[in-house]
């Protein structure tokens, strides 16, 4: 398995400073590297999470379940 060293690379981007320093001060990181690699980690997250929800969703569509409320209505209008 590779280690961690041989997947960093060297990019050089221009970034807005006051968002990289609110970043790191938000996730209390010690450098503004650590800031952005934790940046990145949450939005990969944050899109898997979107993508097992949408997946969930559609599978609860399929499913054909009625849901009614404590009125017996379904929700749906006519």
């Amino acid at each position: 398995m590779a280690s961690v060293k041989s997947r960093v690379t060297h990019k050089h981007f221009r970034l807005d400073a006051v968002k990289i320093s609110r970043v790191r001060k938000v996730l209390r990181a010690s450098t503004e590297t650590e800031a952005i690699d934790r940046a990145l980690d949450l939005a990969l997250a944050e899109h898997e999470r979107n993508r097992l929800a949408a997946e969930a969703h559609d599978r609860f569509i399929e499913s054909g379940i009625v849901i009614r409320d404590v009125y017996g209505r379904t929700g749906k209008a006519g």
